[in-house]
């Protein structure tokens, strides 16, 4: 189980120390949640009885998110614009994808660190589960550009990735691009970060320092648990601009859902994640939190108060797994060659 001892190693924090009960039970009271410190009970919520995770699953999920040869081109990669050296994102206003093509609904790629805790995936929700949001960029003509076919014909001319299959789920395992999806879904489940945050909460008082105590304080205050709330601190769909327009509304066609909700983006590593809104048009973290007091609290903040939210938002950003870039198996000669068109 070595890569679940790496993983989940992550998840101990500090020695746990009698917490500061009235920040701590305000957190509560407002539906914040630590990720569990507790390492079965964490691996209670990213686990699904359906896929289970395993070791050889971990492994292989992790050479499909970085093997390019998943996109038509055969120069894309999951990691291009969720790169998990960058907080899971790109780091840019809007994904760019086959053919140097921007997004064209100008959609800024969201993290994927902590996104096995989101209720919904993709920005309109669409998706509910990690192992079915992994198929839309794939096929995505904007993304990926890859067919389901093309996929699967190219992950079973490799054979080691046929052996590697059949170690995950079997001898008998019918490589389909469900599962070629489902397995990297796998994978990005265990893409956690427990940060001092969650220490905090978790009974360990001095994990959080006077500012940040302040500024969550503050955090609290504002309201901004009304969206941001649970272990994500998001990933729900919430209605977008409830009390004032988005001043960069007009920028891409994007407008939410039918209902006109949108997902909340999760606030984990939100330090690492700029540029910010789901078309990507505020770079300042302070003008982030200014825009939304009044696009979706009606409230003014200043910048006394932003400033102070920032530090706390700091306390987010969480421990991550060293990641090395896999050794990928080579193409053979019946692997399906890379198409620039």
């Amino acid at each position: 189980m070595k890569y679940l001892k790496i993983f989940l190693l992550l998840a101990a924090g500090a020695a746990i120390l009698t917490a500061e009960e009235s920040l701590a039970q305000k957190a509560s009271k407002q539906r914040l949640e630590p990720i569990p410190a507790d390492i079965q009970v964490l691996f209670s919520y990213i686990n699904d009885e359906n896929d289970p995770i395993t070791d050889e699953k971990i492994a292989l999920g992790k050479k499909l998110y970085f093997d390019p040869r998943l996109s038509k081109s055969g120069i894309i990669s999951c990691n291009t614009c969720h790169n998990l050296a960058l907080g899971g994102v790109d780091g840019v206003e809007t994904s760019i994808g086959h053919l140097w093509t921007m997004n064209p609904n100008h959609l800024n790629a969201p993290t994927v660190y902590n996104s096995v805790f989101n209720k919904v995936q993709l920005w309109d929700g669409r998706s509910s589960h990690l192992e079915v949001q992994a198929q839309s960029p794939i096929q995505s003509e904007a993304e990926m550009a890859a067919s389901s076919e093309l996929v699967v014909a190219r992950i079973t001319s490799i054979p080691e990735y046929v052996e590697e299959f059949k170690k995950a789920y079997g001898k008998d395992v019918n490589i389909t691009f469900e599962k070629i999806a489902s397995v990297i879904g796998v994978f990005e489940r265990t893409l956690v970060t427990p940060s001092p945050y969650d220490d905090f909460l978790n009974g360990n008082e001095k994990t959080l320092s006077k500012a940040q105590k302040e500024g969550f304080e503050v955090f609290l205050q504002k309201g901004c648990t009304k969206c941001h709330y649970g272990i994500a601190l998001g990933g729900t769909m919430q209605q977008f601009q409830v009390a004032a327009k988005y001043r960069f509304i007009e920028l891409g066609d994007f407008r939410g859902d039918k209902y006109g909700m949108v997902k909340t983006p999760t606030l984990r590593n939100i330090a690492e994640t700029a540029p910010y809104f789901h078309n990507g048009q505020i770079w300042s973290l302070k003008d982030a939190i200014r825009e939304m007091g009044s696009v979706q609290l009606g409230i003014k903040i200043s910048d006394k108060e932003a400033v102070k939210m920032i530090e706390f938002m700091h306390s987010l950003t969480g421990r991550k797994q060293p990641i090395t870039y896999p050794i990928l198996p080579p193409s053979t000669s019946k692997t399906p060659k890379p198409d620039m068109n």
